[in-house]
């Protein structure tokens, strides 16, 4: 990707009515950045120097507790920015969470300085960085709310049937099942069992077949607004 090159703003589309003078200072000191699938991103107390803009892939930013247990926070894909490198960027503070790529991702790096002097002097780019800040906050307020006041058989039924989606089948492991739902392999390992007795799914190695996505559903209860 050239460096004027603007061809990925379109998967921002706010950012596509930018004046030709912002867009210019956007293009012009934005980088293109490739990243392999199981790349670290951004891990605890590292200095944040740049804004990311995703353009392709997926990116699971993620933070552990206490006994070294995953809780997959929020993900990231083309289109999206990352609301702990904008806090990050903003309080001029270190990262407080994991990144790792879970795919190849291509995306571009607008320098901390840029960043700082659009933020500034574009009311359009001002407006798009808050608004995307104010939605992922959205999401991680959901997931903040599944795990402190959601039952472990509620989120961990609503997690199979939002990853399996039309699927039957899912190729995961308890491990990163437990991730997902921020909780321990062992409690994840045991529910499924349970499930598995009531018909509801069936286990095999890595693999975990939905049977029963009627009981699934109403054990998560009702969705999200």
């Amino acid at each position: 990707m050239s460096r004027r090159d603007d061809t990925w703003l379109s998967l921002f589309p706010p950012l596509a009515g930018l004046p030709d003078d912002e867009r210019a200072v956007l293009c012009g000191n934005a980088a293109p950045v490739a990243l392999p699938a199981g790349a670290t991103v951004f891990e605890p107390h590292q200095a944040c120097g740049a804004f990311l803009f995703v353009r392709t892939g997926s990116v699971r930013v993620y933070q552990l507790d206490r006994d070294g247990n995953e809780i997959v926070l929020y993900r990231l894909g083309p289109g999206s920015i990352c609301i702990l490198t904008t806090l990050a960027l903003l309080a001029a503070d270190r990262y407080g969470a994991f990144a790792v790529t879970e795919t190849q991702v291509d995306a571009v790096a607008l320098p901390d300085r840029s960043f700082d002097a659009l933020l500034g002097a574009s009311p359009r780019f001002r407006s798009f960085v808050f608004l995307a800040h104010a939605e992922r906050m959205a999401d991680l307020m959901r997931v903040i709310q599944n795990v402190t006041f959601e039952s472990i058989e509620s989120r961990l039924a609503a997690r199979l049937l939002a990853l399996a989606a039309d699927r039957h089948a899912l190729s995961i492991t308890h491990q990163q099942l437990a991730a997902e739902i921020g909780s321990a392999r062992e409690v994840v390992s045991r529910h499924l069992k349970t499930f598995e007795r009531r018909g509801w799914v069936s286990l095999a190695r890595n693999r975990i077949e939905v049977r029963d996505a009627v009981s699934l559903r109403g054990a998560a209860g009702p969705p999200d607004p």
